[in-house]
C-alpha cells in the first residue's frame, strides 16, 4: 500500500466529543458518541461524517445522567452501525483481558478470539457512506486495535502508530482528571505514572504492529479485495 496521504492522528474538535482524533483520510475515532452535544453532531456532519460505527457491546449503550440532550433530528442524518468487537462471555475473555481490553500486549489475542467481529467492523467501514467515526467507550483500546490495523493497512510509520495510541491514552486520562471514571479499573493517572505506562505499552504496541499484516488478516476472514480497496480509499491510500 502507498503511505497515508492525509495527516494522521490529528485532534478534532466537535463539541462534547471526548478523545476524538483523525486516524487517516476520512476515518476518525473517539469515545462514546453520547458525549456529543447537538452542536457537536452538526460539526461532525459539517466535517463530512455520515457513518458512525459503535464498537461497544449492547449492554454498554445505556445513557448516563451527564449525557447532553440531543434531538433525534441531529442524529438521524447519520448511519449508525452496531459492530461490537468482542463477546465478554467468551470463556477466555476475563482470563486474558481482565474486566476489559486495556493493554496492547493483548491485542493479538483479541484478534485471535474475535476475528469474525473485527472483520465485520472492516466490512462496515468499506460499506460506509461518507466519512467514518469509530467509537468504543473511552476511545482508547477497542478503537485503538482498529486504528492500528487501519494504519498498518495504509503503511503508517511506527511514530504515527505510537502517537495515535498515546493520544488515545492521554485523551481519556485527561477526561478522568475532571470526570470520575465509570469504574475503579481506570482512574486518573498523575504525570509520572501515565508516562511510565505509556512507555511500557508503546513497546507492546509496536510488537503487535510489527507482527500484523492487516491485509492478510482481512483476506483470511472474508473481507474481499474490493472491500479492502474501498477502505484504502477512505484512508487516502491505495491498495496494492
Amino acid at each position: 500500500m502507498d503511505g497515508i496521504t492525509t495527516t494522521s492522528t490529528q485532534s478534532v474538535h466537535w463539541d462534547g466529543a471526548v478523545n476524538a482524533w483523525r486516524v487517516a483520510g476520512s476515518v476518525y475515532r473517539m469515545g462514546r458518541r453520547e458525549w456529543l452535544t447537538e452542536a457537536g453532531w452538526q460539526q461532525m456532519y459539517d466535517a463530512g461524517i455520515r457513518t458512525v460505527i459503535d464498537l461497544r457491546t449492547s449492554r454498554e449503550q445505556q445513557p448516563r445522567e451527564v449525557d447532553p440532550e440531543v434531538s433525534g433530528e441531529a442524529t438521524s442524518r447519520f448511519d449508525i452501525a452496531h459492530c461490537p468487537t468482542e463477546d465478554p462471555s467468551n470463556e477466555d475473555f476475563t482470563a486474558i483481558f481482565g474486566p476489559y481490553l486495556k493493554d496492547p500486549a493483548h491485542y493479538a489475542d483479541y484478534l485471535r478470539l474475535f476475528s469474525d467481529n473485527i472483520a465485520a467492523v472492516f466490512k462496515a467501514i468499506a460499506a460506509a457512506r461518507g466519512g467514518v467515526v469509530l467509537h468504543c467507550a473511552a476511545g482508547r483500546d477497542r478503537s485503538g486495535v482498529i486504528a492500528v490495523m487501519l494504519q498498518n493497512l495504509a503503511g503508517a510509520s511506527d511514530e504515527e502508530i505510537v502517537r495515535g495510541y498515546q493520544q488515545g491514552m492521554r485523551g481519556i486520562n485527561e477526561r478522568h482528571r475532571y470526570h470520575r471514571a465509570p469504574h475503579a479499573h481506570d482512574a486518573y493517572l498523575e504525570k509520572d505514572a501515565l508516562e511510565a505506562m505509556l512507555a511500557s505499552r508503546s513497546v507492546s504496541l509496536l510488537e503487535f504492529a510489527h507482527s500484523l499484516d492487516t491485509a492478510a488478516f482481512l483476506a483470511a476472514n472474508g473481507v474481499s479485495k474490493a472491500e479492502v480497496a474501498a477502505i484504502c480509499t477512505k484512508l487516502g491510500s491505495r491498495a496494492d
